[in-house]
C-alpha cells in the first residue's frame, strides 16, 4: 500500500474549490491498492486532516507527519491545489528538491502555463492563435484610449497570473476600463486585457492515458452570465455540453492544437486549455494545469465521457508520476 499525499486549498480565492477537489481524490482514491492523506496547505499552515478532522502540523523539512509518536512519509503527492502555490510551480519546485513524486506538470511548465502572458507568448510561432493583447503592470500608466485603439470593445480584463475567473471583467465602454483594472489588480499586479473573441467556447482535456497522450471529448460553455465567469464556471450559471456541437472538422482541429499545446511545453499530467472559435480558427485564451476535480468539473466530465471513472483517472494520474 502506498501513501498518497492529497494536497488541498492554498493561498488564492480558489482554495474552497481546491478542498472540493482534493476531497473527491480522497473519495474516490483506490482503497485496496493506496492510503490517501488529505494535507491542507494554507499560508498559516500545513496539516494532514484525519478522519475525525483532527489536525497534525507537516514538517515542511522532509514533508512527513507525525500521529501518536508515529512518523508517516508519502510515497506520491497529488496535486489538487488550484492557484498558488500548487498550480504555479511552488509546489512542484519544493516536491523535485524533496525527490518525492507528484501528479502534475514540473515547475517550469506550471510557472509558464500560470503566466497567462508568457504562455501565449511561448505557443504563437507554433501556429497557435490568439486574441490581440494589451499588457499592464501596476504603477504603469493607463491610457485608456491607447488600449481601446489596441484591443477594440468589448474587452475583457484579467489578472495574468491566477487560475481561476476571479478579478476577470467584460468592459463595453471606455469609463468602465479603470474600475475593471482596479478589480484585476486586487488578485494580481500584472493585467492582460484581451480583444472581445466571438465565438464558440470550448474546453480541452489532455492527459497522459496509460502512457499515451490523448485529447478527452471537448465540452462546449454556453455562459447564463455575459462570459464564463466564477459563477459560471462554479455555481452552475452556465451549461456545460460534452461532447461539444461542434462539427468533426472542428473537432479534430482544435484537439490537434491542444494535444500541439501540451506536446511542445512537454506537459505531464492533466491539462485544461480554453480556446474561442471564431470563422473556423480556434483561438487559445489559456491552459490550466490542477483543473477542478470536482464531480461536476469539466476533467471528470469529460473522462466520464471517454469511458474512464474519477478512480481509474487519479489512479493513472498517481502510478505515471511513480513510474
Amino acid at each position: 500500500m502506498k501513501n498518497i499525499a492529497i494536497i488541498m486549498g492554498g493561498y488564492s480565492s480558489e482554495y474552497k474549490i481546491s478542498l472540493i477537489s482534493g476531497n473527491v481524490v480522497y473519495q474516490f482514491l483506490d482503497k485496496t491498492k493506496y492510503n490517501g492523506f488529505r494535507i491542507h496547505i494554507f499560508k498559516e499552515k500545513w496539516v494532514y486532516v484525519d478522519a475525525n478532522d483532527a489536525e497534525f502540523p507537516i514538517d515542511k523539512n522532509d514533508f512527513s507527519v507525525t500521529v501518536d509518536g508515529n512518523k508517516i512519509t508519502f510515497d506520491c503527492v497529488f496535486n489538487a491545489i488550484h492557484g498558488t502555490p500548487g498550480e504555479d510551480g511552488l509546489m512542484q519546485a519544493y516536491f523535485e528538491l524533496l525527490h518525492i513524486p507528484q501528479t502534475s506538470c514540473d515547475y517550469y511548465q506550471a510557472a509558464l502555463t500560470f503566466n497567462k502572458r508568457d504562455l501565449l507568448s511561448v505557443l504563437k510561432p507554433y501556429g497557435i492563435k490568439t486574441a490581440t493583447s494589451y499588457y499592464l503592470n501596476k504603477g504603469d500608466a493607463i491610457n485608456t484610449d491607447e488600449i481601446v485603439a489596441k484591443v477594440g470593445l468589448p474587452c475583457f480584463v484579467k489578472p495574468n497570473k491566477a487560475g481561476s475567473s476571479f478579478g476577470i471583467s467584460k468592459v463595453k465602454t471606455i469609463d468602465e476600463l479603470p474600475i475593471a483594472i482596479e478589480v484585476a489588480y486586487k488578485e494580481d499586479n500584472e493585467i492582460i486585457i484581451e480583444s472581445f473573441l466571438d465565438g464558440t467556447e470550448v474546453s480541452v482535456g489532455v492527459i497522459n492515458y496509460k502512457g499515451k497522450v490523448i485529447v478527452l471529448p471537448i465540452t462546449e460553455i454556453v455562459s447564463d452570465n455575459d462570459f464564463f465567469d466564477y459563477e459560471a464556471k462554479y455555481l452552475g450559471k452556465s451549461q456545460e455540453i460534452t461532447p461539444a456541437r461542434i462539427s468533426d472538422e472542428m473537432t479534430q482541429k482544435v484537439s490537434e492544437i491542444a494535444k500541439r499545446a501540451y506536446e511542445v511545453l512537454k506537459m505531464r499530467g492533466f491539462s485544461r486549455s480554453e480556446f474561442i472559435l471564431v470563422n473556423g480558427e480556434p483561438h487559445m485564451l489559456e491552459m490550466n494545469t490542477i483543473p477542478g476535480l470536482t464531480t461536476e468539473s469539466l476533467i471528470p466530465q469529460q473522462a466520464k465521457a471517454a469511458g474512464i471513472s474519477l478512480e481509474d483517472l487519479f489512479t493513472n494520474a498517481i502510478e505515471l508520476a511513480l513510474a
